[in-house]
């Protein structure tokens, strides 16, 4: 479970685990990170997707 979105999962359940615990300034970081890792891997998946239409790999 190395993979990018795997850690972007990792961090959704830190966020989750520190605002259950009370921990909200940990919990905004972590989810935060979260977007950004889910936001690169979307548009990473897209990028891929297309290329390997368009070159026919």
């Amino acid at each position: 479970m190395a993979t990018l979105l795997g850690v972007a999962v990792v961090f959704l359940v830190i966020a989750f685990l520190a605002y259950v615990l009370g921990a909200k300034g940990i919990a905004g970081f972590s989810m935060g990170v979260a977007k950004i890792l889910i936001i690169v891997f979307l548009v990473l998946f897209v990028l891929s997707f297309f290329f390997g239409i368009v070159f026919n790999i």
